[in-house]
């Protein structure tokens, strides 16, 4: 929180302090891996409260748990495609195109690249940090948007609601690690499990955004003290270079050295395949994306069903 306020991303940290999410996004400790595979593996609902059983001792993750250990409780609005129309006008294509860098350009899909600096930050915390998945983090699903949206326009979310629902719906996922696993190693040491000779690593915190996050997510730091997306200062610095992405892969990435130049047909076919290498790239990005919401409403069903004619998981 300090680094975002040193760095003038003053924003970021006012929209997590009005979420209450300070305690939850600091913490740090050790997690204990196999520990939390059990507890994946052994939790249930029942009445909205998560129970699971660690080494014989019996877990329930009630109000004052999630209080005691990460600062949140179980109030808000909860907010999900189911009741996207309590959000007063939220529109998915309209509140994306709000949070570009360019809110006129072509939108082939959802993919934070075209995202502005505060939009694409608070992304990465809702993709890597508030409800992390498996793969295809370039693109954001309509719940990913719902989040943000909430967060933009100052609808304080039931967060314990989306943890539940995100670890219910990946705890059976093989290739999800331990999801979640500062936050459940947390509540492993509030029940005072013994984790003795147990495998652990130490993290700093949860979601500690430094320098090199802000890199990864394509930021680019100038003047010392302002940060830009790369690929605008990428597009400012090659403006009229005529360079992409074919042309690199034609020269061996010296395009920018003045070794080698194109004649106009040349570069225009040259940016129609730049061109179709991107649709392309859309494209697969949708329809993963599509895929993965396809999965989770299948998963959801599934769940549904299952109380509906078996009871709560024992």
């Amino acid at each position: 929180m300090e680094f975002l306020r040193n760095e003038n991303l003053n924003q970021v940290v006012d929209i997590l302090k009005f979420q209450k999410l300070e305690r939850f996004v600091k913490l740090s400790g050790n997690i204990y891996p196999d520990l939390v595979k059990v507890f994946l593996t052994n939790l249930w609902i029942d009445d909205g409260v998560i129970y699971s059983q660690v080494k014989g001792v019996d877990m329930a993750i009630t109000d004052e748990v999630w209080l005691s250990v990460a600062g949140l409780r179980d109030a808000g609005t909860i907010v999900s495609r189911a009741n996207v129309a309590n959000l007063g006008g939220f529109d998915k294509v309209q509140f994306f195109k709000s949070c570009l860098r360019n809110p006129n350009s072509t939108m082939r899909s959802y993919s934070v690249g075209g995202l502005s600096i505060i939009p694409r930050l608070l992304s990465y915390i809702v993709i890597w940090i508030l409800t992390p998945r498996v793969f295809n983090h370039a693109v954001l699903t309509e719940d990913d948007l719902i989040l943000m949206y909430s967060w933009v326009n100052k609808i304080k979310v039931n967060w314990v609601s989306v943890i539940k629902e995100q670890l219910v719906r990946i705890r059976k996922k093989p290739e999800f690690k331990i999801p979640y696993a500062i936050l459940i190693s947390s509540f492993i040491e509030y029940y005072d499990i013994d984790v003795e000779n147990e495998p652990s690593e130490e993290v700093k915190a949860h979601s500690e955004i430094t320098v090199a996050t802000l890199n990864k997510i394509g930021l680019k730091k100038v003047n010392g003290n302002q940060w830009i997306c790369k690929a605008t200062a990428e597009e400012d610095e090659t403006e009229g270079a005529g360079t992409s992405t074919v042309a690199e892969q034609f020269t061996g990435g010296d395009m920018g050295t003045g070794e080698q130049s194109f004649s106009r047909f040349e570069q225009l076919m040259i940016n129609q395949l730049n061109s179709i290498d991107s649709n392309q790239k859309s494209h697969h990005e949708y329809c993963e994306t599509y895929f993965q919401n396809l999965e989770e409403r299948v998963d959801d069903i599934q769940g549904k069903l299952g109380q509906m004619f078996y009871g709560p998981e024992d």
